[in-house]
């Protein structure tokens, strides 16, 4: 019923730059938090980044000043550019939505299928 198309994967070297896209398909009636997360080889699944619809933004520690999460509310469409990367950001990232549908009463988490970011050395 609803999806998250996520976009913007792919291999870079270290010190590179990407952007991540994604969007929910399906007919939505609000969009609450949008944001992404990563898991990296053997590791568990953690937060990058989070925004509101307000534009608050939470990020990870690791990843402070060099990521920044943005959002166009008019296209439900959240962002994340990704500056100076290093090795260790190599991780399936998927983008994470809370969002109420116009068929529905409530919100529900949603996630998208992942992308693959590898940065090599």
């Amino acid at each position: 019923q609803v999806q998250l198309v996520e976009s913007g994967g792919g291999a870079v070297q270290a010190g590179g730059s990407l952007t991540l896209a994604c969007a929910p398909s399906g007919s939505i009636f609000n969009i609450n938090r949008m944001g992404w997360y990563r898991q990296g080889p053997g590791k568990q699944r953690e937060l990058v980044a989070t925004i509101t619809g307000g534009g608050s933004t939470n990020y990870a520690d690791s990843v402070k000043g060099r990521f920044t999460i943005s959002r166009d509310n008019a296209k439900n469409t959240v962002y994340l550019q990704m500056n100076s990367l290093k090795p260790e950001d190599t991780s399936v990232f998927y983008c994470h939505a809370i969002l109420r549908l116009y068929s529905s009463d409530y919100e529900r988490v949603y996630w998208g299928q992942g992308t693959q970011v590898t940065v090599s050395s």
